[in-house]
């Protein structure tokens, strides 16, 4: 199976670079990991609703570009549904069980996703009511695919 991660933003500080490592060499036991990275279109400080908007497209446009035809598009939002680790596990495994061998996981930048990203996805997934850094996300949601497959799998992993 193909796992991409498609995230606005680069990884800045060496610590999440080192985390991201760590889970790719990981995964690669499992799966074939792609990660790349669009660029975070930058606005003024105190944006209005029609900035706001338009920084949504530029960083959605460069989103696109990046989604394979073929791909299970799940797309990080705040209000997706909440899953837990057993049943994210799940939803990787039963994708690949209907033949699903594609899967991109989107991760939006500070103000979230395009609206034509969250409707293209085929699943908007949670991870909590919380915000957090799309850094941190990344590395969290690397952490969530490791542990999917250590489960898949059989195999205990610390908890």
């Amino acid at each position: 199976m193909k796992i991409s991660i498609i995230g606005v933003g680069k990884l800045k500080e060496e610590y999440w670079k080192d985390a991201v490592k760590e889970y790719s060499k990981r995964l690669s036991r499992y799966c074939q990991l792609a990660i790349d990275d669009v660029d975070e279109v930058k606005g003024s400080d105190n944006i209005n609703e029609s900035e706001k908007m338009s920084i949504l497209k530029g960083e959605g446009e460069n989103i696109l570009k990046k989604i394979k035809k073929d791909s299970f598009l799940i797309a990080l939002d705040i209000k997706g549904t909440k899953f837990s680790s057993d049943q994210l596990s799940n939803k990787i495994n039963e994708l690949g069980i209907m033949g699903k061998s594609n899967i991109t996981f989107v991760i939006g930048g500070s103000l979230g996703l395009s609206p034509e990203i969250l409707e293209l996805a085929n699943l908007k997934l949670s991870f909590s009511d919380m915000t957090f850094p799309h850094q941190m996300m990344k590395v969290i949601l690397l952490e969530q695919i490791y542990r999917s497959y250590k489960i898949i799998s059989n195999e205990t992993y610390h908890k």
